[in-house]
C-alpha cells in the first residue's frame, strides 16, 4: 500500500509540475476513492502535504521577485480568519463523523467542478476583462472584494483541501488582469502557504491527519514534480489542461454517486 501512496504522490506531482494546477483537485478524491481513506482524513493529510511544497514554490517565486505581497496580504487577510472559523466549525459539528463526511464529500466535488470551469474558461474570462476595462475593479473596491474573495478561498480549502490553485489563480486573473503569468503563479502560491498551514493546524487540532501517509506522499512528489517540470515545454498547455479538466469532471461525477 506504501508503494502505491508513493506512486501516486509521483502522478499527481507529474502533473502539478506540468501544468501548475491540479495537486488538492487529484490527490484528495484519489485518496477518498483509489484508496479508501476517509474525506477528513484525505482533507487534512493532503493540507498539510500542501502547506510543505507550496512553501517550497514560494521560496522559489521570492528569488525571482515574482511576488505580489500587497496581493498576498489582501488575501490573507480575508482567507486565515475564515480557515480558522472554518476549522472551529469542523471541530463544532464533528469532522470525524460519517455525516460531516459526506458533506466534505460533496464540498469536495464541487470544488473539484469549480476548477474545471478555472481551467477551461480562463483564457475567455481574461480576454473579456481586458475587453472591458470600465468593467475592472479600482482602489478600495478592488481591495474589499480582493479581501472577500481570499475568505471564500479560506472556507473552501478547509473545508476541501482544494480551490487554492486553479481557482485561486482564475479569481487573481480577473481582479489583476495587468499581473504576468509568472506574478499570478508567485502570487497564488504564496498566499496558499499561510492558508493550508493554518488550515492543516486546523485539521491536526481535529485529529485529521495521518503523518505516515504525509511522509509517504511526500517521497513520491518531490521527484514527480521535478519531471513534470522538464517536461512541462514538450506537451502544448491546451492539451494537458483539457486532459485534467476530463480527469477531474470524472472525479467529481464519481464523488457524488458513491455519496
Amino acid at each position: 500500500m506504501q508503494l502505491s501512496f508513493v506512486i501516486s504522490g509521483f502522478a499527481v506531482g507529474v502533473l502539478v509540475g506540468m501544468t501548475g494546477v491540479g495537486g488538492g483537485s487529484l490527490m484528495t478524491p484519489l485518496l477518498t476513492l483509489l484508496f479508501g481513506v476517509s474525506p477528513s482524513v484525505a482533507v487534512g493529510t493532503d493540507l498539510a502535504f500542501a502547506s510543505i511544497t507550496k512553501g517550497f514554490g514560494t521560496f522559489t517565486h521570492r528569488l525571482r521577485g515574482t511576488v505580489r505581497w500587497d496581493i498576498v496580504r489582501l488575501l490573507c487577510m480575508g482567507a486565515l480568519p475564515a480557515a480558522v472559523v472554518a476549522a472551529i466549525a469542523l471541530k463544532q459539528f464533528g469532522a470525524l463523523d460519517k455525516e460531516i463526511g459526506v458533506i466534505i464529500r460533496y464540498s469536495i466535488a464541487g470544488s473539484v467542478m469549480l476548477t474545471v470551469v478555472a481551467l477551461l474558461f480562463k483564457r475567455k474570462m481574461l480576454a473579456w476583462i481586458t475587453a472591458h476595462p470600465e468593467r475592472q475593479l479600482q482602489g478600495r473596491a478592488l481591495d474589499l472584494t480582493t479581501i472577500a474573495c481570499g475568505a471564500v478561498l479560506g472556507i473552501l480549502v478547509t473545508v476541501s483541501s482544494i480551490g487554492a490553485g486553479a481557482i485561486g489563480a482564475t479569481l487573481l486573473v480577473m481582479l489583476y488582469p495587468r499581473l504576468s503569468s509568472a506574478e499570478v503563479a508567485g502570487t497564488d502560491i504564496a498566499y496558499a502557504v499561510p492558508l493550508t498551514a493554518i488550515a492543516a493546524v486546523g485539521h491536526w487540532w481535529l485529529g485529521s491527519i495521518n503523518w505516515t501517509l504525509l511522509m509517504t506522499l511526500l517521497v513520491g512528489s518531490v521527484p514527480g514534480i521535478t519531471i513534470g517540470s522538464w517536461f512541462a515545454r514538450a506537451v502544448p498547455e491546451r492539451i494537458l489542461r483539457a486532459m485534467l479538466a476530463a480527469t477531474l469532471m470524472g472525479v467529481a461525477a464519481k464523488l457524488i454517486s458513491a455519496s
